[in-house]
């Protein structure tokens, strides 16, 4: 059976404050007493900073990342026609409104941060949440991390170098530089964070709004050549239309990542809901015009050919002021890797609150009120991938790992509704919604176990590896002394080194 509900507040002071044990998987964490008491004026807690603006700008700015600039000829690929292609655009927007709608009746019952973590927690118990959690932190947030800011990097040296291609070298340089400037901002401020999540978003869409402005302009002028083509030599294959659902809903990946902040949210059970449903139809009407705009100025073939879409549509219509594109493009990235950075952090921040990862992480610092310690493993585990000669296979594996999260998320909701009917629900939506969105994510979850049985497998084995991680870290009680003492010592260090204390400690 699932536990009972507990608010925020009452997991937090069980978690944290009142069993500091509760620490690396389950063991001992040193006491705060290692720090000096006149410092911590009030309660160390992540502050609720964050406003349905805030919320918009993080949902938005992560979401459009580098993919409706670079490859937007994925799903073209796959679906053979301009007019199919469009439809595609418009069905996963779709569904990514639906999944956001269940997703803020779970982020307004369970009101712990986390996201999908929190939800399969309280639905399925620790197990199924600490293999989520493992696939994410190790493998799935930092691959994200390191590839968004590879982009970033490419997109930044290409005026640089007009005639050939970035040096490497240079290249992962500067997405290190980019990682590691935005973990300093994100470990040092809330505001700060947000702030350039504001800024960048902004940048996006302005980005957008010139393409989609663009694109009418020439329509306007007749340009409507290939947008008449309409369904023409659409293709019919059930399995290339699912790869091209895949390729669409990569794009919209991140309409859940708010629900990773719910504790830090200005009025989340209002705040929330009304973001989520603001951001993803903004979204969605920006790709599909966008994806109209580049077919007024470039052929299907001209886009298949393609390696950067915006920047070829910005050569053909442009001229000489289509280099400001790759400046947008790395505009783009940048404010993506700050949102994903953003939620990393707190979703290592929560799994190790709840014992699933070293005490340390579950710490905040006392001055600033930012989860600093998880906030820079997050940060270091991307800068560790950038290192990766293969993290983009990486994220083909881990594509059914991601949707596998994404449909346990709602199947708890909806076991969540006949084992606890009487628990709060300030949004409570008819259950064909989740059933509905539930039949979608099992359609593209099982295509691909016949589509791409490998990329599938090593995906399910990637997720199964974190099994005896949880055995050893979490199960197994009676550790050494000698691992305990130096865990106690490591974590003092980590106190003292960052002036962190475990959250709701009152001094």
């Amino acid at each position: 059976m699932p536990p009972e509900p507990q608010s925020a507040q009452d997991t937090i002071s069980s978690k944290t404050s009142n069993n500091p044990s509760s620490s690396k998987m389950g063991e001992k964490n040193s006491s705060t007493k290692s720090l000096p008491t006149e410092v911590i004026t009030e309660k160390v807690e992540l502050k609720k900073k964050l406003n349905m603006w805030n919320g918009v700008g993080l949902i938005v700015g992560t979401i459009i990342g580098s993919g409706i600039f670079v490859s937007p000829k994925g799903v073209l690929q796959e679906t053979g026609s301009v007019g199919l292609c469009l439809t595609v655009w418009c069905v996963c927007g779709l569904i990514s409104l639906l999944g956001a709608v269940c997703y803020a009746e779970l982020g307004t019952t369970i009101t712990r941060s986390g996201g999908d973590y929190a939800y399969i927690m309280e639905a399925f118990g620790p197990l199924c949440a600490f293999l989520q959690l493992w696939v994410n932190l190790i493998v799935i947030r930092p691959t994200a991390q390191a590839i968004v800011s590879l982009t970033f990097a490419y997109y930044t040296l290409q005026p640089v170098f007009p005639d050939c291609q970035p040096p490497k070298v240079a290249v992962c340089l500067l997405a290190a530089l980019c990682i590691s400037l935005l973990t300093f901002v994100n470990a040092m401020s809330v505001r700060a964070a947000t702030m350039i999540q504001d800024v960048f978003t902004a940048a996006k869409l302005i980005a957008l709004s010139a393409i989609i402005i663009t694109g009418i302009a020439l329509i306007g002028k007749g340009e409507t050549e290939h947008l008449e083509e309409g369904f023409e030599n659409s293709v019919t294959d059930v399995g290339k239309i699912s790869l091209a659902l895949y390729s669409g809903l990569f794009a919209y990946a991140g309409w859940n990542f708010l629900n990773f902040v719910t504790e830090e949210m200005v009025d989340p059970f209002k705040n929330l809901p009304r973001a989520i449903y603001i951001s993803i139809p903004i979204v969605t009407v920006v790709y599909v015009l966008a994806n109209m705009a580049y077919f007024t100025a470039m052929s299907p073939r001209e886009m298949l050919g393609s390696y950067a879409t915006a920047v070829t549509f910005g050569e053909n219509v442009y001229g000489a002021a289509a280099a400001l594109v790759p400046i947008f493009v790395a505009l783009s990235t940048f404010g993506g890797v700050n949102g994903l950075l953003f939620t990393s952090g707190r979703l290592c921040f929560v799994g190790a609150r709840e014992g699933h990862l070293p005490g340390l992480m579950a710490m905040i610092n006392i001055n600033k009120h930012t989860p600093m310690p998880a906030i820079l493993f997050t940060g270091g585990m991307s800068l560790l991938m950038l290192t990766s000669d293969d993290i983009y296979s990486l994220i083909n594996y881990l594509s059914f790992a991601q949707w596998l999260s994404v449909g346990a998320s709602i199947a708890g909701m909806v076991y969540l509704r006949f084992t606890q009917p009487n628990l709060p629900r300030p949004i409570k939506f008819p259950l064909y919604i989740p059933f509905l969105f539930l039949v979608v994510t099992l359609f593209l979850l099982i295509v691909p176990l016949v589509a791409a049985p490998y990329d599938t497998g090593m995906g399910v084995l990637l997720v199964c590896s974190g099994i005896p991680v949880y055995v050893i870290g979490v199960m197994w009680k009676k550790k050494p002394r000698a691992l305990l003492n130096f865990m106690e010592k490591f974590t003092s260090i980590g106190q003292k080194s960052m002036a962190v204390a475990p959250q709701d400690v009152q001094h």
